[in-house]
């Protein structure tokens, strides 16, 4: 189980990274008018809670 931890840990970095970088290139894009649909301030606040919890519940576990 541990190892899954891990995992779910990594893989939810990842995306908090891509959604930073979603969230990025949204601020700055060139067409105002086209804003997209994906909250990707939720999605890297999400992802980042899951990481911490995943890492934290591997660390307790080793």
């Amino acid at each position: 189980m541990q190892g899954s931890m891990l995992s779910v840990a990594i893989a939810a970095a990842a995306l908090f990274g891509v959604a930073e970088v979603a969230n990025w290139r949204r601020n700055n894009r060139h067409d105002v008018e086209e804003v997209g649909f994906m909250p990707w301030r939720g999605i890297a606040l999400a992802s980042a809670g899951v990481a911490l919890f995943a890492a934290a519940f591997w660390l307790s576990g080793r």
